[in-house]
C-alpha cells in the first residue's frame, strides 16, 4: 500500500530522535530527552497494540533488591557495581513517587521482605546496611522482623527480614500516566508498527517500517529490552520468561507487601485480597530463555505447589489468571547503556528491574544523546 502525502508530511514525517520500543524504558528516555530538549521532535515506534514485554506483564514490584541478591551481586561484580546499581534503582522509585501521586499508580508502601530459611546471609546483614546507609538514608535497610511471620500466616519460614524502603504498584497504571506525560510533551508515538530494517549513513538513519516506507532521524535509541538481539547481535542479551499466577480472592488475607525468596527468584505479593506469585524459572532455566509468551505446565504447577506450601499452607486457592512477561539478563546485571554507532544508542538489558531503573536510565539516555 502506498502513502498519501498526509501521511507522509506528518506521521512518517523525520523526527530527530526515534525510539524504538514503548516500555518504561522507551517513555522514561523518551521524558528525559524531551524535558532536556523540548525543541527536539521525538517519535517512539511501537510493535505491538500496547507496551508488552515486561513493563505491563510484570509483578508490579516497587523494588531495589533483597539483602540476599544484594549479597551475591556483591560477590559477583563486586562492591562498586552493586551499590552504584542499587543507587539507581532507588532514586529510580523515589522518581516515580515525584512524578506521580500514589493513589494514581497505586503506589503502596507496604515494605519489602525477604524468605529466608537458614542464617547464613544475616551475619552479613550489619554490612550490608552499613554499606546501603548513604543511598537509602537510613540505618538499617534490612532488619529481622520475626513477629511478621506469624502475622502473614508464613509458619513454614525460618526467617523474615523486612526492608520498609520497597512497596507495590500497578504496572498498567504507570504506563498510562507516563503515556499521559509523553502526550503532555508532545511526544509521537507510532503504536502496532514493526520496524523492519535501520541503515545509517554519515547524516541520518533510515527505519525501515516496510519496502516502501520509511521514516529518517538523527538519531536512534533502542529500548527493546530482551528483543534487541534483532538489531543489537553483539551485545549479550538473554530472555529471561517469568511466569505469574493471579488468585481468586481470598478472605481474610493476612499477606501485606512484596516478598521475595531464593535470591529473588521467587516473588509474591497481595494485590488487594488476591495473591500474585511469579518466578521459579530457576528449575527451567533453558525453557526459560525465550521470547515467547506462553506459560508451561510444569512451572505453573510449581508455582501453585509453591502457594500450597510457603504462602498459603493448609489452603486451596483457585488460580483466576497466568501470564508471563519476557525479561532481559546477561552474565551480570549491570545494563547494556550506550552508544553503539555513529548515531545509534541502546538502554536494554534491565534483569527483571525496569521499574525501579528505567526512570533513571531515561536520564542518562538524555545525557548521552
Amino acid at each position: 500500500m502506498n502513502s498519501s502525502v498526509w501521511e507522509l508530511e506528518t506521521f512518517y514525517r523525520n523526527r530527530d530522535i526515534i525510539i524504538i520500543g514503548a516500555g518504561f524504558t522507551g517513555l522514561w528516555s523518551a521524558i528525559s530527552i524531551k524535558e532536556k530538549y523540548p525543541e527536539k521532535s521525538v517519535l517512539v515506534i511501537e510493535r505491538n497494540a500496547i507496551s508488552l514485554g515486561a513493563s505491563t506483564r510484570n509483578a508490579g514490584f516497587a523494588c531495589f533488591g533483597s539483602l540476599t541478591e544484594v549479597i551475591a551481586d556483591s560477590e559477583k561484580m563486586g562492591w562498586e557495581k552493586t551499590l552504584e546499581l542499587v543507587k539507581i534503582r532507588f532514586e529510580g522509585l523515589q522518581k516515580i513517587q515525584s512524578y506521580f501521586k500514589n493513589n494514581e499508580i497505586d503506589f503502596e508502601l507496604n515494605g519489602g521482605f525477604e524468605i529466608l530459611n537458614n542464617d547464613e546471609p544475616l551475619q552479613r546483614i550489619d554490612e550490608v546496611n552499613e554499606k546501603l546507609k548513604s543511598i537509602t538514608g537510613i540505618e538499617k535497610t534490612y532488619f529481622l522482623n520475626q513477629n511478621k511471620i506469624k502475622e502473614f500466616g508464613l509458619g513454614k519460614s525460618q526467617f523474615l527480614i523486612e526492608n520498609p524502603c520497597e512497596g507495590s504498584l500497578h504496572s498498567g497504571k504507570l504506563m498510562q500516566k507516563l503515556l499521559e506525560k509523553c502526550y503532555e510533551l508532545k511526544i509521537e508515538f507510532l503504536f502496532g508498527t514493526e520496524v523492519e530494517n535501520i541503515v545509517e549513513n554519515f547524516s541520518e538513519v533510515e527505519v525501515q517500517l516496510s519496502e516502501n516506507l520509511s521514516i529518517k532521524s538523527n538519531q536512534i535509541i533502542h529500548c527493546t529490552n530482551a528483543f534487541a538481539s534483532k538489531f543489537l547481535n553483539k551485545e549479550e542479551i538473554i530472555p529471561a520468561r517469568g511466569q505469574i499466577i493471579l488468585t481468586e480472592p481470598i478472605e481474610n488475607l493476612k499477606l501485606k507487601g512484596t516478598f521475595h525468596y531464593d535470591e529473588g527468584f521467587y516473588y509474591f505479593r497481595n494485590l488487594g485480597n488476591r495473591i500474585l506469585l511469579g518466578g521459579g524459572r530457576n528449575q527451567d532455566f533453558k525453557t526459560e530463555e525465550t521470547t515467547n509468551f506462553e506459560t508451561t505446565e510444569f512451572l505453573q504447577n510449581h508455582l501453585e505447589n509453591f502457594l500450597k506450601e510457603v504462602i498459603l499452607p493448609g489452603q486451596n486457592v483457585g488460580i483466576s489468571l497466568r501470564w508471563s512477561g519476557i525479561m532481559a539478563m546477561g552474565s551480570e546485571k549491570t545494563p547494556i547503556v550506550k552508544q553503539v554507532s555513529g548515531r545509534q544508542f541502546c538502554a536494554v538489558r534491565l534483569s527483571g528491574m525496569g521499574v525501579a531503573l528505567a526512570p533513571k536510565i531515561g536520564e542518562i539516555v538524555a545525557e548521552m544523546i
